[in-house]
This record gives C-alpha cells, structure tokens and sequence, in this order.
C-alpha cells in the first residue's frame, strides 16, 4: 500500500486542511504587498497575483501528495522531481517576485521573463513528466476533470504538430508587436493574460515535444517530434534578428513607464532584448532535439534488451 493511503480509501483531514490554510496564507502575502511593499524583501511578489500565486502552491503539494500516495516502483526518480520544482520555482520568480518590477522597466528583462516563462519553466515541467504524480494527488473532483473528454480532445487538438508550432511561435510574435506589446504592458488583465498563455504553450508544446515515449502510446513519432523543436527554431531567430538590429525605439513603454538602468538606451535595450529572443530560444531547441534523440535511443535500446530478455527502462524512469 502507498504511503499516505488508508485502507478504507478515504482522504485523511490533513489533507483537507491544507487548502484553507493555503487560502490564509494567500491572503496574508496579499495583505502585506498593498500594506508595507517597500519593507517586503526581493523575494516578495511585486504585484501579488492571486491565480499565480494558488497556481504554483497548488500545484506543488499536489505533487508532493502525489508522491507520497506513489507505490515505490511508480515514484518518478528524484531527477524528475527536481526538474519539475525548478520548473515551478522558475516561473514564480520571474512573475511573483521583484523581478517583475525589473521585467516592467526594462525591456530585455521582460525577454527574460518570457524566455523563462515559455520556455525554459514548462521545458523543465515537460521533462519531469508529472502529469500521473499531479493527479494522483489531486481531489477527485479535480481529476475528473483532467479526463473530461472534452478537455482531453481540446488538448490534443492545441497539440497538433502545425498548430502547435504555429501557437508556439505565433504567440510570441503577437506580444512583440509593438502596439499589442505597448497595450499589454498598460493593462493589467491583459498582462495577466498575456503571460498565461505563455506558460500554458510552453507547458503544452514542450510536453509534446519532450513526450519520453515511443508511439503509440505517444501521440507522434520521435521524428515529428525532432521536427517541430528545430522547426520553431528559425522564426525566433529571425523575430529576435529584427528586433536586435532595430536602429530605432520599437517600444516605447519602457521610455515611457521610465527604464531601471537610464544608462542603457532604447536601441541598446532592444539589442540585448533580440539576442534573448534569439540565442537562448535557439540554443534550448537544440537541447531539445538532443533529448528527443536520446529518448528514441533508449527505446531503440530497450527493445533490444526485451529480444535478448534484459530489463527494459520503463518510460516512467526516463528522465531524458
């Protein structure tokens, strides 16, 4: 029996009460933002947002749940398990902490912030593969609704391989038009929006991309898989080359709204803003395609080892 279980089945109380008391500590950190900001350390949100904030507290004793209700042999390996918190951990930083004051104020900071957001957080949810942990830790109603089929068929649909990558460029680029971008950055309820969809793409494209599994049961061959990180490549390249060798403001929000560093000028901030566009996003594509070929190895692998009756490394122990 799993750690955590009773053998009626039933939830134990404890369990229950982490949900109010993540509610009170929600509303604690909400008091204190709008009462004392200034005496807040660097770690505090800048602007507390109450979905992200239960996002990522919730999703993280989910997966501890999660864990602890796991019989050993399907516990994800302890890499896995990093790899997702610092995925979480990332995304709450650029978004609940000061940096998002910096990523309001500068605009290759706000590059940073989208390159973690899309990239780099979800890139390492995907690879610690936490969706089975995730549920397994989830109240019953909630997970009813992870298998609603109409969600699943929504899901699948967004992760077509075209669309997919089209929706993982195309939002991108849409940010970044200067007056979309200019917009965003004034409006709170669309800034909010804006940064969901980035981490619900990330999240939902690199879990396809990063899929350990061999198809079926995954939804799409290894090669598809290696086209699409490659393929998304080039258009960020070309985004980030436009935007780095702009001669002139394309945002100017940031001259606007007043830049944290005054010493580096919009044509200067917009250089280093392209070359965040450009090289990180490039560079976590080929680490992507590097995982995808490793993954399709080891199935290769243990296939080999299943005709010769050696163990076979189950996709549950994969970590890319």
């Amino acid at each position: 029996m799993a750690r955590g279980s009773s053998p009626s089945g039933a939830v134990p109380a404890r369990d229950y009460a982490v949900y109010p008391l993540l509610l009170v500590v929600a509303g604690l950190v909400w008091w204190l933002c709008h009462r004392f900001p200034s005496r807040l350390p660097v770690w505090a949100p800048w602007e507390f947002n109450w979905s992200w904030f239960l996002t990522a507290t919730l999703c993280a004793w989910w997966y501890l749940r999660g864990l602890s209700l796991s019989a050993p042999a399907e516990r994800p390996s302890r890499w896995r398990s990093l790899s997702f918190a610092a995925g979480l951990l990332v995304i709450y930083v650029v978004l609940q902490t000061r940096f998002e004051y910096l990523a309001e104020h500068m605009f290759f900071l706000n590059r940073v912030q989208h390159i973690v957001m899309h990239h780099l957080g979800p890139f390492l949810i995907a690879l610690a593969w936490p969706g089975t942990t995730l549920k397994r830790g989830m109240p019953a109603p909630l997970r009813r609704i992870t298998e609603w089929r109409p969600l699943v068929r929504l899901v699948g649909r967004l992760q077509q391989p075209l669309l997919a990558a089209f929706l993982f460029v195309g939002l991108v680029a849409l940010w970044l038009l200067p007056s979309v971008h200019f917009v965003a950055m004034l409006d709170p309820q669309l800034y909010a929006f804006m940064n969901w969809t980035m981490v619900v793409d990330g999240v939902l494209f690199w879990s396809l991309v990063l899929d350990p599994r061999p198809a079926p049961p995954a939804p799409r061959s290894f090669g598809t898989r290696a086209a699409l990180a490659i393929g998304v490549m080039f258009p960020q390249i070309v985004i980030g080359a436009l935007i780095a060798f702009s001669d002139h403001d394309l945002y100017p929000f940031y001259a606007w709204c007043g830049r944290f560093f005054p010493s580096i000028g919009a044509v200067t901030d917009q250089k280093f803003g392209g070359l965040i566009i450009w090289i990180p996003a490039a560079m976590m594509s080929v680490v992507a395609l590097i995982l995808v070929i490793n993954a399709l190895r080891r199935t290769e692998a243990g296939r080999g080892g299943e005709d010769r009756g050696e163990e076979v490394v189950s996709a549950a122990q994969w970590t890319g």
